[in-house]
């Protein structure tokens, strides 16, 4: 009668059962920190002064990267000398790396039956492939780094069913926000979320992953889809390690039910505070200044490659300007090979290296007083993504591509 997170907190916990509100002490697989959360993590670690599990840490700047100023430098140096200080294995220096929560998926830290967490509210991400995963504070991360080990409440679990096949260009990105639209920002508040259904199961990993990253913007623990034979795939000759895959009970106890029609989820859009503001982009007419693809949510190949296709042979439109930030250097470089940068460039867009850049309104891509963007990123609460008076409205690749070339909120469907 147990639900995925259940059994695998259950698991770490060496305990024969975990049910729904029970407190459990469980083993960690591995803890992730970034460069702005690990400086606090540092200086907690040091006062504890144990010895680290080196092997269970991962290091990952990607916030400002690169330095943006002396103060994400010092940030930055921190990282790199804890790296050195402690011999710490899993350091993925700038260059070398990405956005933390593609790496922990591409480099194969994440994995079916996998208990991880990290010093970032995304690290949710890492339950597309059937890992329990979910973000902790910097000084619980400090705590994991020193013992191994940390506690956690059992969350109940909202079961999503999507059946059915998907409007041309509607993504996982707009699932999410779809039901985020319904349910609210605090719809799975400390629950977690289990997805099904046919639809779910014809999702790339890469969808899959934009469907976890966002369990935290309804408030969930975290973002679970069952590992498949994709997903298998998707670790072929990557993970690090072995893993065993863990399934709910057909019996298992969800404290919610939801039931979606996949024909009925059409390219979406978030509009500004929050994430739940959701509806059909063709409702939405807004002209843009800016339109941002890129983030841990949203960076990936398959993402490049839907952006590609709908700006091949068409220009951003004259005062928009458009900002593409692949989440990773192995990201990066697919793009370069499989000629997407130059689509990018021809159309006039700004491409970068890998940076969580202006998804957090950290730099490159910041917006300015009144200024609105539309954005592949997760989060478009007041000043996100710069000036309190900016707006940001939340859409996926196909839905930021098209609006780009229009310079304003557009319909993919409607440029073919």
């Amino acid at each position: 009668m147990a639900t995925i997170s259940e059994k695998i907190l259950s698991q770490h916990a060496n305990a024969k059962t975990a049910s729904a509100g029970d407190i459990v002490e469980c083993e960690i697989d591995y803890v992730m920190v970034n460069d702005v959360t690990g400086l606090p993590a540092f200086k907690a670690f040091e006062k504890i002064g144990a010895e680290p599990k080196r092997e269970k840490i991962v290091l990952i700047p990607d916030h400002y990267v690169p330095n943006k100023d002396v103060a994400s430098a010092n940030q930055a140096k921190a990282m790199a000398d804890f790296a050195r200080k402690h011999g710490i294995p899993n350091y993925f220096e700038v260059g070398r790396g990405g956005v933390c929560h593609q790496i922990m998926l591409e480099e194969g830290f994440a994995a079916p039956g996998r208990l991880i967490v990290g010093a970032d509210s995304h690290t949710c991400s890492y339950g597309a492939v059937g890992c329990f995963a979910t973000g902790v504070g910097s000084t619980e991360a400090a705590t994991v780094m020193a013992s191994g080990e940390l506690w956690f409440k059992v969350p109940e679990t909202q079961k999503f069913t999507v059946e059915g096949e998907l409007p041309k260009y509607s993504m996982g990105k707009d699932i999410i926000l779809h039901v985020i639209g319904e349910i609210g920002v605090d719809g799975s508040l400390y629950k977690a979320q289990e997805w099904y259904g046919s639809t779910i199961e014809d999702l790339s990993i890469a969808e899959r992953i934009s469907i976890s990253n966002m369990a935290i913007e309804a408030g969930g623990k975290a973002g679970l889809i069952p590992a498949d034979d994709k997903t298998i795939k998707y670790l072929k000759n990557r993970v690090r390690g072995d893993f065993n895959p863990v399934y709910a009970d057909e019996d298992a106890s969800y404290v919610e039910a939801f039931e979606y029609e996949a024909s009925e989820i059409v390219p979406t859009v978030a509009g500004p505070p929050l994430p739940e503001n959701a509806k059909p982009a063709c409702e939405v007419d807004v002209e843009i200044d800016q339109a941002y693809l890129g983030s841990c949510t949203n960076g990936r190949i398959e993402d490049m490659r839907v952006a590609a296709e709908i700006l091949k042979g068409r220009r951003v439109k004259e005062g928009v300007r458009m900002i593409v930030v692949p989440a990773s250097k192995r990201v990066m470089d697919e793009m370069i090979a499989e000629g997407l940068y130059r689509v990018f460039s021809e159309a006039g867009a700004y491409v970068s290296g890998p940076t969580c850049g202006a998804c957090l309104g950290g730099y490159m891509g910041v917006l300015a007083k009144d200024e609105v963007a539309v954005s592949s990123t997760n989060r478009n609460f007041i000043g996100r993504m710069g000036h309190k008076d900016s707006k940001v409205y939340l859409a996926s690749p196909a839905t930021v591509a098209a609006s780009a070339a229009t310079g304003k909120i557009t319909d993919p469907r409607e440029l073919g």
